[in-house]
């Protein structure tokens, strides 16, 4: 189409000029709509098909700012969290969205060059609906009700008629399936399906961002009957055909608590210097048959989700945390990668194969730092017998890690914050999550088995999901290389950036004071990673060839991995049908498991970031120290040292002159003081405001006005009544 035809087609017209004979012309029609709905072509009136950027459309996915505005992404999903677009993005005014909601794929018309590469457009035709429900509070009138989103990206209240309340109370926080989605001059409707409760209620928080993303909270009876079916212990007969493990000193070491463990790791001497590695993981494959319940339910949540009060597991719990589960003193099926490393961290050989093994442990990280880290001597006569195997994985360990930072793999430190609750849910600390060397010990032998695992099954011809992590954009890097050279920092004058540019940049910052907002900038500048049968390689780990294997029990690509690295150890080799036949389904399975695991990590930073408002709530008015963290045209975000939260300084709210935004220097300058607001500067602020409902904090500069409790002003958090912001 873009090549020969000079205008859009019917469908007969592509057939013709393709000379597509009568066997194929389904296959065809099936590509074409996989084409419309990747945005690649779109359909027009008169059942035509045309090229999007010849008649000024541009496809992509509409996300609303809160303010009622939009943009629509070309090719991305869209993101909550999201402060800016790129050039590519077209600005929709709210008056031309055309009942177009948050997160819906669209069509839109570019009417208009703004300058800069940025254009303003209007939506002419929704492709796709992002969701069929919505989350929020119900009020009711005289004689109906309505329901206010939570979201603050939808902007519609949705009309509920009195017999479809089902059993809702005004005030309360209720699910609402849309019965007619919003028009230009027609409200949308709803029934309600479900009453979560009253705001404020235990747990209630986490119930609506699930709700909100259409996590799955309960398996099938018919997916827990599977379950309970599975035996609960390894019989004799399912030894057969395995090497066995069981006298190998594994251990598995997770965190306190992890109560589902798929990775056991072992080592030895090899000789010469070299270290032989065992990296097992979990058989879910064994348990978990393709084509039933148990696989239909895992492979619809395709991840394991976490929040700071509960998970959400992949699979049952007699299954994730019972056989499937790595459990000390007991025997477990698996599939092992033994390596053998030589002085230099590089692979010289290695085996795949399954396996039946018995950890001796189960240990924890700050059990294993005890050893390798503080040489604590209480720990290690605990664990005497595997205490001097704990000293040759750390060996293994720096061999492993200097290999990687030789080749330009990027190994970001962020801190990372922990919620600690109490028994009622109540937020009592923000803490920095720990990390020790015994983190970094498990990372290391993960991401070297799976790297493993990939380049045996790509050597062999067999079709799988890689874990793929593209090179960022030319035009982002370009920001960012300003940036960087603006704190006199190295960076490549021109070229392609590569993985050892930002390996040798973040190293360069290692205990600086813009260690950590240049971090999150460079993080921020990157693409995300994702699931794919084509391999594009993995940019930050400077790795050609990359998948997921090493957590089958709570990530479905690593279980789809296990499925063909089973089959091709079964058979030694697959016929060219077979593989056809895997194929053929790992392009969809690869968008759905990326767009759920981008789900999952959403929920759970929204999640994380509304106990985090609860959690501030009290100290409303205080002052604190933070640290810039975005500059944007409406103010800057600053992230506080003591509690790891963050929230807007708005530019309203800079009384002491008149500041311009300076996007290339990621700042904001007074034009009469010179005052300047940086990226990575420090600043000391006052809480003002908290809006749980808009999941926001706002401060102002200390010492640049009163603050409200100073004046005498009520402190306040702000909530919605009756349809009215307050």
């Amino acid at each position: 189409m873009r090549e020969k035809t000079y205008r859009p087609l019917l469908m007969k017209e592509l057939m013709r000029n393709l000379g597509a004979p009568k066997e194929e012309r389904q296959d065809i029609k099936r590509a074409v709509r996989e084409l419309v709905r990747d945005g690649e072509i779109v359909k027009i009136r008169g059942n035509r098909y045309g090229l999007p950027e010849k008649m000024n459309l541009i496809v992509g996915t509409l996300s609303v700012h809160p303010d009622g505005y939009g943009f629509v992404m070309p090719g991305q999903p869209a993101s909550a969290g999201s402060r800016s677009t790129d050039a590519a993005d077209v600005y929709v005014r709210s008056i031309a969205m055309m009942g177009a909601m948050h997160g819906d794929r669209v069509v839109a018309r570019i009417e208009r060059e703004k300058g800069e590469g940025r254009s303003e457009g209007r939506v002419i035709r929704i492709l796709e609906r992002a969701t069929d429900r919505v989350v929020g509070k119900y009020e009711s009138g005289r004689g109906f009700g309505v329901v206010i989103s939570t979201n603050p990206r939808i902007k519609h209240d949705f009309y509920i008629p009195p017999k479809e309340k089902g059993g809702a109370k005004d005030g309360q926080m209720v699910v609402a399936k849309i019965k007619r989605f919003p028009e230009p001059h027609r409200a949308p409707e709803a029934e309600v399906i479900k009453v979560l409760g009253l705001p404020g209620e235990l747990g209630i928080e986490t119930d609506i961002v699930i709700e909100e993303h259409g996590l799955s909270t309960r398996f099938s009876g018919a997916a827990l009957e599977e379950a309970v079916a599975v035996a609960g212990k390894v019989r004799p007969s399912m030894r057969e055909g395995r090497i066995d493990l069981r006298d190998k000193p594994t251990v598995t070491i997770d965190g306190e608590r992890a109560r589902d463990f798929d990775d056991a790791v072992s080592v030895e001497p090899a000789g010469g210097g070299n270290i032989r590695l065992f990296v097992s993981i979990a058989d879910v494959a064994h348990y978990v048959r393709p084509g039933s319940v148990l696989d239909e339910d895992a492979r619809e949540r395709a991840t394991s989700v976490y929040f700071p009060d509960r998970v959400l597991p992949m699979l049952p719990e007699e299954l994730s945390n019972g056989i499937c589960s790595l459990n000390p003193g007991v025997e477990r099926l698996a599939l092992t990668a033994e390596m053998v490393f030589d002085k230099d961290g590089n692979r010289i050989s290695y085996d795949i194969y399954e396996s039946v093994i018995k950890s001796r442990a189960r240990m924890t990280y700050t059990d294993v730092a005890a050893i390798i880290e503080r040489d604590d001597p209480q720990t290690k006569e605990k664990y005497s017998e595997l205490a001097g195997g704990f000293l040759l994985m750390r060996e293994l360990m720096e061999r492993l890690n200097k290999m990687r930072r030789r080749r330009g793999s990027i190994d970001f430190d962020l801190p990372e914050p922990e919620v600690i609750l109490d028994l009622t849910g109540k937020t009592t600390a923000i803490v920095k999550a720990e990390r020790n060397q015994a983190h970094r010990l498990i990372e290391e032998f993960m991401l070297a088995a799976n790297e493993t695992v990939a380049a045996h099954l790509e050597a062999r011809g067999v079709p799988f999901l890689y874990r793929v992590h593209e090179e960022p954009d030319e035009e982002k890097m370009e920001i960012l290389g300003d940036l960087v050279k603006s704190f006199g920092l190295p960076w490549p004058a021109g070229g392609s950036v590569r993985p050892k540019h930002f390996a040798r940049l973040i190293e360069k910052l290692e205990g600086s004071p813009e260690e950590r907002f240049l971090n999150t900038v460079i993080l921020r500048s990157m693409k995300l990673a994702k699931y794919t049968p084509e391999n594009a390689g993995h940019f930050g780990l400077a790795a050609r060839c990359y998948c997921h294997f090493t957590s089958p029990i709570r990530r479905y690509p690593d279980l789809s991995v296990h499925r063909a690295l089973k089959e091709l150890l079964r058979k030694k080799s697959l016929s060219t049908e077979r593989k056809s036949e895997i194929a053929s389904s790992l392009g969809s399975l690869g968008r759905h498991c990326s767009f759920m695991e981008r789900e999952a990590e959403e929920a759970e930073r929204e999640v994380v970031e509304i106990k985090k408002l609860q959690f501030m709530t009290d100290k409303v008015g205080g002052e604190f120290t933070g640290y810039i963290t975005g500059v944007t045209a409406f103010g800057f975000f600053v992230e506080l040292d003591e509690y790891f939260v963050e929230g807007l300084v708005r530019l309203t709210s800079l009384h002491d002159d008149y500041y311009s935004y300076l996007e290339r220097e990621h700042a904001l300058r007074g034009e009469h003081t010179g005052r300047q607001f940086r990226l990575g500067d420090k600043v000391d602020v006052i809480l003002e405001r908290i809006d749980l409902e808009r999941r926001q904090m706002d401060f102002s500069v200390a010492g640049m006005q009163e603050t409200r409790r100073q004046r005498g002003e009520p402190v306040w958090v702000k909530y919605r009544t009756r349809g009215r912001r307050r």
